[in-house]
Order: C-alpha cells, then sequence, then structure tokens
C-alpha cells in the first residue's frame, strides 16, 4: 500500500511540473480546434448551402488536427485486426459527431478550456492504457470501447465550442454543418490509413515493441501538455 502512495504522489507532482512547464511554453487558448482567420472568414460570409467547401474545411480540421490524430494514434496503436479498428474508429466517430452536430445545431454551449483540457486527458488515458498502467497500478483495465465512445463526444464538442464562437448564417446551416462533419470524418480515414501504413511497417520491425511504451511515454507527455495550457487559458481567463 506505501509503495502505491509513493507511486501516485510521485505520478501526481510529476503532473503538477508538466501542467506548470506547459503553462510557460504555450500561449493560453492556444487548441488544435482553433479556425483560421482566413476559414473563419469564409464561413462566416456564407449564406445557404455550401457542401464541397465545407466538406473540405472537415477534412483539413480533421488532418491537421493534432489532439484527434494524438488519440486515434493511441487507439490504434495496439490493434491488428481490420475489424477491430473499424470498431473502435465507427466509436469515436459517433461520439464525435453526436456532440459537433448538437453542440452547433441544439446550441448546448460548455467552456472551451474545460472541453479541451478532457480532450487532452483522453489522450493520456489511451497511452497510460497502451502501457497496461491501469492494471498495473490498480488492477483492473477499463471498458476501452466505452471510453473511445465517451471522449469521442468530448473531442466532438470541442470543434463544437469553436464553431460556436463564429456568426453562421441560419440559412443552410444544417446542409453546411453535416458536410463539414462528413469531412472530418473523411480527414480522419485519410490520416488514419497514413497512420496505420506507417505503423504496419514498424510491426515487422524487432525494435516495435522495445520502443512502444518509449512511444506511449511521448504520446502521454503530448497529452498533458495539451492539459497544461488549457487549465492555464481557463485560469487567465477567469482572472
Amino acid at each position: 500500500m506505501n509503495g502505491r502512495r509513493v507511486v501516485w504522489s510521485r505520478a501526481a507532482l510529476l503532473l503538477t511540473v508538466m501542467i506548470v512547464i506547459a503553462g510557460l511554453l504555450f500561449p493560453p487558448g492556444a487548441s488544435a480546434h482553433n479556425v483560421s482567420k482566413r476559414d473563419a472568414s469564409f464561413v462566416q460570409s456564407t449564406t445557404g448551402a455550401a457542401v464541397a467547401p465545407f466538406l473540405y474545411l472537415g477534412a483539413k480540421h480533421m488532418v491537421t488536427g493534432y489532439d484527434h490524430l494524438a488519440f486515434l494514434v493511441g487507439v490504434i496503436f495496439f490493434l491488428y485486426r481490420m475489424k477491430d479498428i473499424v470498431a473502435y474508429v465507427s466509436l469515436f466517430t459517433l461520439g464525435h459527431s453526436i456532440t459537433l452536430l448538437a453542440g452547433v445545431l441544439g446550441g448546448i454551449h460548455a467552456n472551451s478550456n474545460v472541453i479541451d483540457a478532457i480532450i487532452g486527458l483522453s489522450v493520456v488515458y489511451k497511452a497510460f492504457d497502451n502501457m497496461d498502467g491501469f492494471k498495473r497500478m490498480l488492477g483492473f483495465t477499463p471498458n476501452t470501447k466505452i471510453a473511445v465512445l465517451i471522449f469521442g463526444l468530448f473531442h466532438g464538442f470541442g470543434l463544437a465550442t469553436k464553431l460556436q464562437e463564429l456568426e453562421l448564417a441560419k440559412n443552410g446551416l444544417v446542409t453546411n454543418i453535416v458536410s463539414f462533419n462528413v469531412g472530418v470524418e473523411i480527414g480522419q480515414v485519410m490520416a488514419l490509413t497514413v497512420v496505420l501504413l506507417a505503423l504496419s511497417y514498424w510491426r515487422t520491425k524487432s525494435g516495435f515493441y522495445k520502443y512502444a511504451f518509449a512511444t506511449n511515454t511521448v504520446l502521454m507527455t503530448v497529452g498533458f501538455v495539451l492539459v497544461g495550457y488549457q487549465v492555464t487559458g481557463y485560469f487567465v481567463g477567469a482572472a
């Protein structure tokens, strides 16, 4: 029991240090969900349905969304069968789509820093899970499929909070947001195809398992960094 307390104390100290460092290194409010000024200008000036442009913007968001990609890399890192990959990615897609559409079309609001901090924790969770951390430290393994679905809800909500900041024309809004969401899924397939090809090649090498733990440690660090500057952004914004 004392040994476990020491481990958790060290983990808490490491987390605190990472959050402080991240807050110093990254500007408050920085986010993978941020919409560029050019894209924001286009979205706000668009009236009526614009299927193709919103498909493109959705795909662009996913391909450049490092938080989404970091989480999905963790999800498929140890998945070998295509049916398992499809199952997990579909759960993420379901969650992402529900909250993206509900947030923008249903007007459900939340603090963007809090949502993005949870998204950072999703990366930490999956990396820790890949390192078999839950079983080693807590003696059990959470249901990964349920976790992927739940975190998918937060990932979709993260983008919704950014789109809510824009003045979107009501005319054609449903068509455009649905098109955007479809574009997100297209971009997801494109990005995951590249990632899966790279992982498949790496798995043929003898060093895959040797460096898998280190790779997920880096992935976890990325997640802590994401949490760090979102927490900083929350308190700076509240000050």
